[in-house]
């Protein structure tokens, strides 16, 4: 996973910032065939790429003027990875389905695009994202749900996704829980370096990813890196 953070702090969601406890996950996708994160996350901040249009969410209310605002987006960064990216944290509530669940529910936008190679990453990013937070929040595979589900349970506004795009490649809401279940089941290995190479400066290898955020924060210049070698918390710069 490669998680990244960029707050939507103009967006009047976060301005209002109300708390939440999750209960459970919302998996969106955008209905535009438009994969890039930088439509949506912004300003430019070295690594989503510049947005000439500025139509990203970090404004009031984007969109002609919704109340709209979600915890997460994943697409692909200027270089082409696929990411995810934080927009707001985690405990707010997010304005992201239209019903009770924005008041229990993180919720997160997958950018769409007709590309499978595409898919299958951000796809599994998805399930990684998924799988961090229910390790956070203490969720199993079961407290995840699509917009569609969720409508289906009274929770949400009458959406479709993501049955209307998983389906193009060959997947389902029941396969992405099924990934989520075998990465809980597999558990991961956090490791705390400088650098992903850096194997013999390793400050600590935890399987409690807060114990490695402490053990990062106690060494400046150390970062959080998951089982894929991916940087998930940067730590505090060295002095």
């Amino acid at each position: 996973m490669l998680l990244r953070q960029r707050f939507l702090t103009a967006n009047e969601c976060y301005k209002v910032g109300r708390s939440i406890v999750p209960k459970g996950i919302i998996v969106h996708s955008t209905g535009a065939l438009n994969p890039d994160l930088k439509r949506y996350v912004g300003p430019d901040d070295g690594f989503l790429g510049f947005n000439k249009y500025n139509n990203h969410w970090n404004q009031l209310r984007p969109e002609g003027g919704r109340q709209i605002c979600c915890h997460a987006f994943i697409g692909k960064l200027a270089d082409g990875r696929v990411a995810a990216y934080q927009t707001l944290p985690w405990t707010m509530e997010g304005w992201h389905c239209g019903g009770q669940a924005n008041k229990t529910h993180i919720g997160f936008e997958i950018c769409e695009d007709n590309n499978a190679v595409y898919f299958r990453g951000a796809f599994r990013e998805a399930a990684e994202l998924c799988n961090y937070l229910c390790k956070m929040y203490g969720l199993g595979a079961k407290d995840i749900l699509d917009h569609a589900e969720a409508h289906r349970k009274g929770l949400a506004s009458n959406h479709g996704d993501v049955a209307h795009w998983f389906p193009k490649y060959g997947s389902s809401m029941d396969h992405l829980r099924a990934e989520v279940q075998g990465l809980l089941e597999a558990g991961e290995m956090y490791r705390v370096r400088k650098t992903w190479a850096d194997a013999a400066g390793q400050a600590g290898a935890f399987r409690v990813y807060a114990n490695a955020v402490v053990c990062a924060n106690q060494n400046p210049g150390y970062s959080v890196f998951n089982q894929a070698g991916a940087a998930v918390y940067p730590g505090k710069a060295a002095a």
